[in-house]
């Protein structure tokens, strides 16, 4: 039991060292940092991907930073969200369990007897990826919505995520 218990440990120690913090960037083979596409002329999918120390609001603030920034890389002022979705795994730990019986043997018979249990899971990580669908515009945002000003996100999100 106690070369379990430490096989068990020695997994969830690799298992934490194995997965750094994401800095803010494209992403990378692990699916970590952003990603877009043009929809349409003026209408992209931002996705950004995070790492497993990364909270919710931290991963929608880079997706959204994105955003600003692809904006002002095609010439726009503001942008809208027009569609959202957030999604989170858990990934990565070690289960442990513990488990006896007992049996017969050639003439001899025994009562088994059998304990089981879920010790649950040691180290895992909560991974979380959002999803934007964004509308992007110059000059004055019309009156009538939720907009963004890429500018004022680039300067606010920017320093935090470098």
């Amino acid at each position: 039991m106690k070369h379990v218990l430490a096989f068990a440990a020695a997994l969830s120690i690799a298992a934490c060292a194995s997965v750094g913090p994401a800095t803010y960037g494209p992403a990378d083979s692990k699916g970590f940092g952003y990603e877009e596409t043009r929809i349409e002329s003026d209408r992209y999918r931002i996705v950004y991907g995070g790492s497993g120390d990364m909270p919710p609001e931290m991963v929608e603030d880079y997706a959204r930073l994105r955003a600003a920034e692809v904006a002002l890389e095609n010439g726009y002022d503001w942008f809208r969200v027009v569609g959202r979705a957030i999604s989170g795994e858990q990934r990565g730990g070690v289960g442990i369990g513990a488990g006896g019986g007992g049996g017969s043997y050639g003439r001899s018979s025994g009562v088994g007897v059998g304990v089981g249990g879920d010790l649950g899971t040691i180290g895992a990580r909560d991974y979380f990826t959002v999803r934007l669908e964004v509308l992007m515009g110059s000059g004055a945002p019309p009156e009538d919505g939720d907009y963004f000003d890429a500018r004022e996100v680039v300067a606010s999100i920017a320093p935090v995520a470098e």
